[in-house]
């Protein structure tokens, strides 16, 4: 319940930026989604000219208004004058790699100045984070009326606790496989096909349970180097070697008497 408690305080945490003119241009930004494996996040805007800027009530803004963003923003926006602004999505390239999951980390830079009538005009900004996958660092600033935000991402602490245990299951039930089978081999015994049934469910049963990991990461990542990849060899390298000893036993034993 305290880590619950602390995730969410920290989807609460807004930070801010700017200028705060009364003729300014407001930006409300909240990261609605990371795409770890595209290395890229779903950031939402919701722009709002005030003062002198703006005309009926910060609905539309009085001039075009056009928004100038970083290169990793792709693109600036524009607002045409006396026009509604509604929320817009625009995507931002992350910097990191998905193959250290669960303990990959992205950046990414966010600026944002405003520019109506041709003239630079104020900016104040707010960024929130609403993905809970993730946790956020942030730095910000504020440059020549431009809002500066160094972003940082990294897994939440829950997909980092339910990723270590992952980790920690595969391993025990791989170990366990393993006392298993060095049992039926030395105790010599034939073809257990209750202990063999176990043994190949739970290698199948891995591979359903990787796949549940959060944030779906694929294939050749840190978590199977460290054990998904190893579980796997070890419970398979058991099943083999318990089925071709098993038919050995079985060969040796000797046959039962055929009734008259």
């Amino acid at each position: 319940m305290w880590l619950q408690f602390g995730e969410r305080h920290a989807l609460d945490t807004r930070y801010r930026a700017g200028d705060p003119a009364p003729d300014r241009v407001d930006i409300e930004a909240s990261v609605q989604r990371v795409d770890a494996a595209g290395r890229e996040l779903v950031l939402r805007l919701l722009v709002t000219p005030r003062g002198g800027l703006a005309e009926a009530g910060g609905i539309s803004p009085a001039e075009t208004l056009t928004l100038q963003t970083a290169a990793s923003t792709r693109g600036d926006l524009t607002f045409p004058a006396h026009s509604r602004i509604s929320t817009v999505d625009v995507p931002v390239t992350l910097a990191g790699s998905i193959t250290d999951y669960p303990f990959d980390a992205y950046d990414a830079a966010l600026e944002f100045g405003a520019v109506q009538g041709g003239e630079a005009v104020p900016v104040r900004m707010t960024l929130s984070n609403n993905d809970a996958l993730f946790a956020t660092s942030v730095e910000a600033s504020e440059e020549d009326g431009v809002a500066v935000f160094g972003l940082g991402l990294e897994r939440s602490t829950s997909v980092l606790i339910f990723a270590v245990f992952m980790m920690a299951a595969m391993w025990a039930l791989a170990v366990a496989v393993l006392i298993g089978a060095w049992f039926l081999l030395s105790r010599k015994k034939g073809l257990t096909w209750p202990a063999l049934g176990w043994m190949a469910a739970t290698l199948f049963a891995l591979a359903a349970f990787r796949n549940t990991a959060p944030g779906a990461p694929p294939i050749g990542s840190l978590l199977d180097y460290i054990k998904f990849l190893w579980a796997e060899t070890v419970i398979a390298f058991c099943v083999i070697t318990v089925v071709v000893m098993g038919m050995r036993a079985e060969a040796r034993l000797p046959e039962s008497p055929t009734p008259a």
